[in-house]
Order: C-alpha cells, then structure tokens, then sequence
C-alpha cells in the first residue's frame, strides 16, 4: 500500500461550503501535477483521469473508492435520466433504473426543485455527502488522495455557478430562441 505523507502535506484544506466569491488554495492541474510528481505511476494517471463524469459502463479503475464514487455517481445520473423522462411522460428505454432508493430520492428531490440552481447546489452537497461516507479512514493513502481530488473539483465546479450570470444567460438564450436580439 502506498503512502503519500509528503503529497499529502502539501494539499491545502479548503471548504466547498465557503463563499462563492473566495477563491480555492489550489486548482485541479496543480493538484494533479502534484500527484505525478508523489504518486507512482498507475496512481499519478487514475489521479489525472478523476473525473465528475463516470462512464457510462462501469469498468474497475484499480482503486475501490473509484469504483465505488463512480458506480454512485453513475446510479444518480441515470436515476436523474428517468425521474426527467417520467415528468415529461417521455419513454426511458435505454436508462437503466437504479436499485439505490437513496439515489433515486435524491434524483427525485432534485427534479422537483423550482429552481435549477438549487437543485444543482442540492446535488452538489448530496455529492459531498457521498464521498464523505466513502472516504478512507487513512488520509496518507492513495485513495484519500483521489477523494481530494474529487472534492476539489467539486468545488471547482460549485464556484462556477453564479446567479447573476446564470439569469443573464438564460435571458440571452430566450431571446435568441425567440428571435428577439437586443
């Protein structure tokens, strides 16, 4: 098993909860350029690969955490697929139903959000949540290196989301559809 204690020392600790207007200690290419630079190498490249999107076939990365966020990962986007199919009575027939009641939950709490932004930022803690519970217990392992990772790019993602912006995208994006140009 390896251990990353100097990797792990490096890496800043930062809150995805923090405002939307502080910036992060680190990016995501700085993380894994660290990671290249302390992890072997099939470590440093399933480092380089996380991704916020799985596959959509499960195939086993090597690492159980991995497998694990990934299959998670994978039942909430599908269960999102059908409950959005069910509200617009539309037929699912390639989405395969998820057998995890507490991802279908959140799917359906999400959809039924009025506005997409809190629904985005719901999913985005019910993320959290879940890597929270699959955590390692060893913070110096390689797994709580990918964990991170993940985090990181969660927030990453969290930080992007902005109201105003939003607003004035949706505003342009309407117009445009209606042909009305200002």
């Amino acid at each position: 098993m390896e251990h990353l204690y100097y990797l792990v020392a490096q890496l800043p600790a930062f809150s995805v909860n923090s405002d939307s207007n502080s910036k992060l200690p680190i990016t995501t290419e700085y993380f894994k350029d660290l990671c290249s630079r302390f992890m072997s190498s099939s470590a440093a490249k399933a480092a380089r690969s996380l991704s916020l999107e799985p596959p959509k076939k499960g195939e086993p990365t090597g690492s159980a955490f991995l497998d694990q966020w990934y299959t998670k990962e994978r039942n909430l986007r599908f269960a999102l697929a059908q409950v959005r199919a069910l509200k617009m009575k539309k037929e699912a027939k390639d989405i395969p139903i998820s057998s995890d009641g507490e991802v279908v939950q959140a799917a359906r709490t999400a959809t039924g959000m009025d506005s997409p932004l809190s629904a985005e930022q719901y999913l985005n803690e019910y993320r959290l949540g879940v890597l929270d519970k699959i955590a390692p217990l060893d913070i110096f392992s390689v797994d709580a290196v990918y964990c991170y990772g993940l985090k990181l790019m969660l927030a990453e993602r969290m930080k992007k989301f902005n109201r105003d912006l939003g607003l004035a995208s949706y505003h342009k994006i309407y117009d445009e559809i209606l042909g009305e140009k200002k």
